[in-house]
């Protein structure tokens, strides 16, 4: 014999609201924080790509992007000389951490800081609907931990986002990681204020900043509601200096940004995406193409004249915006068929009149200068003459 339970919702003895509202069709409304996809806003938050290189060396005031989406920046008066890797030092459940240490010791001065930043689209953050009266909280999270040397010091939290007026809003908070990984998690109301919404564009729309030295000028008390402030690096009382000891350590993963849609305030489980999504996410920013010599690039081209020839790229995917070509020059040659006709580059330029300006999947790079000649109108590949990179970028 079969039973049944008929009932309108499902709910915990100590919870405010239903689990799962049923309907008199038969359909159910289920409230889920788990298992949700495409909910953080973090793109790379577990590490594991790292398209430029596995360690990176910056010095002095700098801002050099490092693992793919994050950023080491230092700002005047303060000295960041740092090395930078992808560890596989990570806590339980990640493969990767971004990992920092210092390479000599400084105390910032002034308005110096040192810190970590990930920058997020402004139309990839509009379902937080802040400047409405229906602004959403959201909720950050991350797992963090110290070498011993530091383990107990305090760092900063923050966050700011930039609005329609090119103003920002920024929200600040302590965390005291130890040398063993503790996941960290906060939750900020959402910003009602309809002077200016968020802005809505490519550009940047909120940015993450996790500040591991600041000056006594960028050190204010912690801010735990939005606040327009022109100083939006700041570090909270009580800052530690992460650069006074080059024993210092500090590993990040497991970073997520998601909308506060139960209004628990808690963390949901960190999505974790397959290599090749996180991958062709960070491609919207970033790629590059590597060979070694006698490699092929992959990029088809033909001689418009004896002397000039044209090559097009097409990227991986739809890059955020028409990116910057750095790279490859005399270490690629022209190569066809006709082997009398394969010769060495002068220097790969940007063809700005013919690159792809609308959707950006596409551009043509060509030889800027006479390195050799061909025929007129042959096709060739582009080749690898020694060691090199291409790179593209359209990076916030």
């Amino acid at each position: 014999m079969s039973s049944r339970l008929i009932v309108n919702s499902i709910r915990h003895t100590g919870a405010s609201g239903d689990a799962v509202t049923l309907a008199n069709d038969g359909t159910c409304t289920a409230n889920i924080t788990n298992n949700l996809s495409n909910r953080n806003k973090v793109i790379n938050g577990s590490m594991i790509c790292s398209q430029r290189g596995t360690t990176f060396s910056p010095t002095g005031t700098n801002q050099i992007y490092t693992l793919d989406r994050f950023q080491h920046v230092t700002t005047g008066g303060a000295d960041g000389d740092c090395t930078v890797t992808q560890s596989t030092d990570a806590a339980v459940g990640f493969k990767n951490s971004y990992k920092i240490t210092p390479d000599a010791t400084n105390t910032p001065t002034g308005g110096g800081n040192v810190t970590i930043r990930h920058q997020i689209e402004g139309q990839d953050l509009q379902d937080l609907a802040y400047g409405t009266s229906s602004a959403k909280s959201l909720t950050i999270s991350f797992y963090a931990k110290t070498a011993s040397a530091n383990s107990g010091d305090q760092y900063t939290l923050c966050l700011f986002y930039s609005r329609q007026d090119a103003t920002q809003k920024t929200v600040t908070v302590a965390f005291t990681p130890t040398s063993t990984y503790q996941r960290f998690s906060f939750t900020f109301a959402g910003d009602t204020d309809a002077t200016y919404g968020m802005r809505n564009d490519n550009g940047s729309g909120m940015t993450l900043v996790w500040v591991l030295a600041a000056g006594p000028n960028d050190i204010t008390a912690a801010k735990p509601t939005w606040e327009v402030d022109g100083g939006y690096f700041r570090g909270v009382t009580g800052q530690s200096n992460f650069m006074d000891n080059t024993s210092n350590e500090f590993y990040l993963t497991g970073v997520q940004l998601e909308v506060d849609h139960t209004g628990s305030g808690k963390a949901t489980d960190f999505e974790h995406r397959s290599f090749a999504q996180e991958l062709a996410l960070c491609q919207r920013y970033y790629f590059n193409i590597k060979g070694n010599n006698d490699d092929f690039a992959g990029c088809s081209g033909y001689a418009v004249w004896h002397d000039v020839q044209w090559f097009s790229v097409l990227y991986p995917v739809p890059m955020r915006s028409q990116p910057t070509y750095t790279g490859t020059s005399t270490a690629a040659r022209f190569y066809s068929h006709n082997a009398s006709n394969n010769f060495n580059l002068n220097q790969l330029v940007t063809n700005t009149n013919t690159a792809d300006t609308s959707s950006f999947k596409s551009m043509r790079l060509f030889n800027n200068g006479t390195a050799g000649s061909s025929e007129d109108g042959l096709g060739g590949e582009l080749q690898f003459q020694a060691t090199g990179t291409m790179e593209f970028s359209s990076e916030l």
